[in-house]
């Protein structure tokens, strides 16, 4: 092959790369002209600015005034707006009062009722809550407004919920599936989350049953940027994190759709999830999917969406979303496979393959495969090990985390460059029959275990017909293979960012054995390249040049600031104050108080909750400082049939936000808090012994009813928590610098004390 042709085909490879991403979302213009009765993205913005000032979650003081502010907006709209107050504990034993913001919007038809949903509460206590979810508010409001300019009814009435404390458990959407009459009504969901500040939205389907039909409505609405593939549904459904669309389903059987960006992980949750950090293209893309759903929804029959049957779909560019139904799969496997043989028996007819070489090439597809695992794999905990900080950027994506998943990219890349430089000698058709038995393997695993990445078989078509290109011609048009490797390129390499992007950087592992699959299915071409060790070469030092970038950014900036914590702990029986931190790495701001690191009493880990798991790392001595306790008062304690029944109310001393109560290990048969039943599925299913958390709004006290086995002693420790201790008049602790932020995901900032009651032995 000619040199100018090799690097020719590269810059189309680089090009086509990019083009995969480039398409996945509009480009936002700042200052545009949008007609009103469009979606403006900086009129969506100028409502995040407002909504994100200060922290909001339940029981702070700006919690309240986003909600006014979100009641307003959708009064001066023309639309009658209600509250909907009441208090829920969800599934997960979390106590919270929730104050839903309600509107709705009359059709001209009686039947089911499309809802539009999003959260207005941060996550507690520091979050900003620009992306999580103002942008899904924002994009809410400005989306009905433009509707609205339309001035044209539709066939179906239009719910907008904005719920709260869907950060404490989902809570606001509990109270509205439990206790709305408007339930009823609702055929369809549209829910806008954030898990990140940027990237594009990625649509994942909520669905107790197949979701042929939500998928062809779906693509007959013609979102512009459809973002989403059954894969990514699929591992949805296995993982642990709901949305306030969950309840939706799981409670009311209502079926959905969640728009929700991911990239930029490292600022959710955190006090930099602010306006400012909002990407302008992913606001723009949410708002792309809500118009024309909007429209398409709301004129549609909502009753009939539910379909027992599940089709494989996902985006590739220019025929934006590609649906096919699960029946295929094995259709398409098997058609695949007999074609790979018939191609085999003509290889060998012609004398082009010979077994010898066959079984050659399986030597690098093998050595890359393991070589780039292995290294995909531990390169989290080899990242760590190197720079002990990043164990304190606890979602596990840090901020220079993009320049790491270049880096491992072209590591794999380099891997296998070389790997067939080594085997050059073996003419093409001979090494393209390793590649396409390890693809078909895992087609054929997928196609059993995890059918919504039956997809992956499409550009097995593709390189079926290089196969039969390099059977038949000896020196096959490189430009022609080139076509025919764009599917995979189309298809796959938006993967090669998603997984550590989604799930935190100990999925690089991911990223590493796509790049290292897409290679073979671009081998057809790339096996032609005469300067394969050269470019074996130059992509090591591309590698070297990203991790020597990332290192330049791996400390932590005002831009890119460290997560800290610190907290006071008293114990209330014994009279002892200790101060605790999560962090691994301490900052100095922590180390002024954490001056030695102690070993964490284990009783504590043990119980205070966080998200991750996360335990305490180090603790020291603190000053005893006299922080109220709360009054504890046993109102009732019977046995009856062997049963024990315990009444408790817990007074707080002192302005709290959270009160949480443990248990030893021990079978609680019935329990509600303030009136409130916990679930049997929570009770029997508690975790670490947590029987409540109950955030703080305008009750004073908290009352609790408990039966047990009366032979069975019970423990309880109660932790009361406020997040003052920055601002506590008791303690002059200094503010952080404007490289350091709140840990986010675990209690923070706070003074906590801590009592134990026993009842029987």
């Amino acid at each position: 092959m000619k040199k100018t042709p090799t690097v020719l085909t590269l810059l189309l490879i680089i090009l086509a790369t990019y083009w995969s991403f480039r398409v996945l979302l509009p480009q936002y213009t700042e200052g545009e002209t949008v007609a009103e009765t469009q979606f403006s993205t900086d009129r969506a913005l100028v409502h995040v600015k407002e909504m994100s000032k200060e922290p909001h979650g339940v029981g702070f003081p700006a919690h309240s005034t986003v909600r006014n502010y979100i009641t307003e907006q959708l009064r001066s709209l023309g639309l009658e707006t209600t509250l909907q107050e009441g208090y829920t504990a969800g599934d997960w034993g979390n106590l919270s009062k929730a104050e839903n913001v309600l509107a709705r919007i009359k059709g001209t038809e009686s039947g089911k009722a499309l809802l539009l949903l999003s959260h207005y509460d941060s996550n507690p206590h520091s979050s900003l809550g620009a992306s999580d979810a103002a942008s899904g508010v924002a994009t809410i409001i400005e989306g009905i407004r433009a509707f609205l300019k339309i001035n044209t009814p539709p066939k179906n009435d239009i719910i907008i919920l904005i719920s709260d404390a869907e950060e404490l458990g989902l809570n606001g959407a509990d109270l509205f599936v439990d206790k709305h009459e408007w339930l009823k009504d609702v055929g369809l969901v549209l829910n806008f989350e954030a898990r990140g500040s940027g990237g594009p939205s990625y649509m994942l389907m909520e669905t107790n049953r197949g979701n042929s039909r939500l998928i062809s409505e779906f693509i007959a609405a013609k979102p512009d940027y459809p973002v989403a593939n059954s894969l990514a549904y699929s591992i949805y459904k296995m993982l642990p994190n709901d949305t306030d669309l969950t309840v939706f389903r799981e409670d009311g059987d209502v079926e959905g759709f969640n728009f929700a960006f991911i990239d930029d992980h490292f600022d959710y949750h955190t006090q930099i999830d602010n306006y400012e950090r909002l990407d302008r293209n992913t606001l723009a893309h949410q708002g792309s999917y809500l118009m024309p759903l909007l429209k398409h929804f709301s004129n549609t029959d909502l009753t009939n969406l539910k379909s027992l049957d599940d089709n494989v779909y996902f985006n590739v560019p220019f025929f934006k979303m590609v649906s096919y139904p699960f029946s295929w799969i094995m259709p398409m496997l098997i058609l695949a496979i007999l074609i790979f043989i018939l191609l085999l028996i003509l290889g060998f007819k012609k004398k082009v393959l010979n077994a010898k070489d066959v079984f050659k090439g399986f030597l690098p597809v093998l050595l890359t495969l393991v070589v780039n695992g292995i290294v995909g794999y531990y390169s989290w905990q080899f990242l760590k090990w190197v720079y002990p900080g990043y164990t304190d950027i606890l979602h596990g994506f840090t901020y220079n985390g993009h320049a790491y998943i270049f880096a491992f990219a072209l590591f794999s890349l380099s891997t296998c460059f070389y790997a067939y430089y080594r085997f050059r000698v073996i003419k093409t058709a001979n090494l393209l029959v390793a590649p396409f038995i390890i693809w078909i393997i895992i087609c054929g695993l997928v196609a059993i275990y995890l059918k919504g990445a039956a997809f992956f078989i499409v550009p097995l078509y593709s390189f079926l017909v290089a196969f039969y290109v390099h059977i038949n011609q000896k020196n096959p048009d490189p430009f022609l293979l080139l076509f025919l490797g764009i599917p995979a390129l189309f298809i796959f390499a938006p993967f090669v960012q998603m997984f550590p992007v989604g799930l935190g950087l100990k999925m690089m592992v991911a990223s590493t054995l796509f790049t290292t699959l897409i290679f073979f299915l671009l081998l057809p071409l790339i096996s032609k390249y005469r300067k394969k060790g050269a470019l074996a070469f130059l992509s090591f030092l591309l590698f070297a040049g990203f991790m020597v970038s990332a290192h330049m950014d791996s400390g932590f900036t005002k831009d890119r600031p460290k997560p800290t914590s610190l907290l006071y702990v008293l114990n209330a029986d014994d009279n002892t104050a200790m101060w605790a931190t999560y962090e691994h790495k301490l900052s100095d701001w922590t180390a002024q108080y954490i001056i030695d690191k102690l070993a964490v009493p284990p009783q504590i880990n043990e119980t205070i909750s966080s998200k991750y798991g996360t335990d305490f790392t180090y603790t020291y001595e603190a000053p005893l400082k006299n922080i109220p306790k709360p009054t504890i008062e046993v109102q009732l304690d019977t046995v009856i049939n062997n049963v024990r029944s315990i009444r408790l109310c817990i007074t707080p001393n002192r302005p709290i936000n959270r009160l949480e109560v443990f248990t030893n290990p021990i079978d609680i048969l019935k329990a509600d808090v303030n009136g409130i039943q916990l679930s049997d599925h929570f009770l029997q299913n508690r975790n670490s012994g947590r029987l409540i958390t109950n955030y703080i709004s305008d009750k004073n006290f908290t009352d609790i009813n408990l039966e047990f086995p009366a032979d069975s002693p019970l423990e309880l420790t109660f932790y009361e928590a406020s997040n003052d201790l920055l601002n506590n008049e008791l303690f002059s602790i200094p503010e952080r610098r404007e490289d350091q932020i709140p840990m986010p995901f675990v209690l923070n900032d706070a003074i906590v004390t801590v009592q134990k009651l026993k009842f029987g032995q």
